[in-house]
């Protein structure tokens, strides 16, 4: 082990101590958590951050003039501004507040693209997508007659790049692609594949769900169009999301749904709708989420999202490598550049059955499709088995997997 290597190591530890979840036992095992990709555990910072605010600050934000609701507001747009810091947005009127990845994907189909397509238009999508980053184009294609093309993916899962390039024909009016596979972790080289649709004039959103918790990003530096996450992917709470659009293409976009906040006046004649990013904003928002999302982008910025990816690649290695010398163990998903995901088959044992012999074993993994049903009917499954890391997990969580693993065999022997 380097000395980075090591010094990384220490410092896993104590990231570990910081999420109270993972200490805990089921069934009198200590917690393996291995399903991060599914949702992420938070921080005690981000637990802790929710709560201040429901004991000391709830109100509704934006509209009130007492106290309470001036600090939930600025908590509130606080969160924005680390947000757009994040992500290295431009301004802070690029960065919607959505309840999740899903929603701002729909955000996009139904107000960028479905006013502006028809027949003859295309959606160009890949074979390796989330059914967050399938259905909502399908929706789409079906309102307006526009026709859905999907780019395939090869026995590795990794894009077959010259058959995506060779699809973006002029007639594409929109790419949509995920960073990250969350059913086999590849990594998408989206930094190219944006300058080669740019160049052709295609707009580019990045379903990047997958990708925010794992690697640093910067939008402006991948000069997309739209880049769309959840919170609960990267460790703050559930029903949070955001969606970056530039900014020229949000003004030209109509409001997604009606209601409080995304309007300036109203009349039986007609409404005035709000500023960026607010038009989009309708509703009470999920004001705790958002403030708890925050906290949960200082606690990844005082950690350094490099020294994150450096630690998990280090560690997803050593998965990788373990789950090898285990007989019976099929790989699904071999690309060059992965995440920190790893899918697989092991013997004829479902991957329900498995999944559950691990949870007796306090390993907790994902089984399924993840999703991602076009990814599995590529490879001729129903489902994988799915282990996921984080920041939090360590080698002894590994052992822990593939000791289970071992068990289950027994078991089906």
């Amino acid at each position: 082990m380097t000395q980075p290597q090591r010094k990384r190591s220490v410092l896993a530890a104590d990231w570990r101590k910081d999420f109270p979840v993972l200490q805990q036992s089921v069934d009198g095992q200590p917690l393996v958590y291995l399903d991060t990709a599914a949702s992420a555990q938070q921080p005690a910072t981000v637990i802790e951050t929710v709560a201040r605010y429901h004991r000391e600050d709830h109100a509704n934000v934006h509209r009130g003039i007492h106290t309470l609701s001036h600090r939930a507001t600025d908590a509130y747009e606080g969160a924005r501004d680390k947000i757009r810091e994040f992500i290295n947005a431009a301004n802070r009127t690029e960065i919607v507040l959505t309840s999740g990845t899903t929603e701002s994907i729909n955000l996009v189909a139904q107000s960028f693209c479905r006013p502006r397509i028809g027949p003859g238009d295309k959606i160009l999508i890949t074979h390796l997508e989330h059914h967050s980053n399938i259905v909502p184009w399908q929706l789409v294609s079906e309102q307006t007659g526009a026709d859905l093309v999907v780019a395939p993916i090869d026995d590795r899962g990794q894009l077959e790049l010259e058959s995506l390039y060779a699809l973006m024909t002029n007639d594409v009016f929109m790419l949509a692609i995920g960073h990250v596979s969350n059913a086999l972790g590849t990594i998408n080289p989206v930094k190219d594949i944006v300058a080669r649709a740019r160049r052709q004039g295609i707009p580019v959103l990045i379903d990047g769900a997958q990708g925010v918790p794992h690697m640093r990003i910067d939008v402006q530096n991948l000069d997309c169009d739209f880049y769309a996450f959840s919170g609960h992917k990267m460790f703050g709470p559930t029903g949070t999301g955001v969606l970056y659009g530039r900014e020229s293409l949000l003004e030209e976009m109509p409001p997604y749904q009606g209601g409080g906040d995304m309007i300036l006046e109203v009349s039986f004649d007609g409404t005035i709708y709000n500023d960026l990013p607010y038009k989009f904003e309708a509703g009470t928002p999920n004001i705790s989420g958002v403030i708890g999302l925050g906290a949960a982008i200082d606690y990844l910025q005082s950690i350094g999202m490099q020294n994150i990816a450096d630690y998990e690649r280090e560690l997803h290695d050593y998965m990788v490598s373990q789950l090898g010398e285990v007989d019976g163990i099929r790989f699904i998903g071999t690309a060059t550049d992965k995440a920190s995901v790893q899918s697989f088959l092991l013997d004829d044992i479902h991957s329900h059955d498995l999944g559950t012999i691990l949870d007796h074993q306090g390993v907790a993994i994902r089984t399924g499709h993840h999703c991602a049903m076009p990814v599995m009917t590529r490879f001729g499954i129903s489902g994988t088995s799915r282990a996921s890391l984080a920041l939090y997990n360590n080698s002894d969580d590994v052992d822990r997997l593939i000791d289970a693993l071992f068990k289950a065999k027994q078991v089906f022997k």
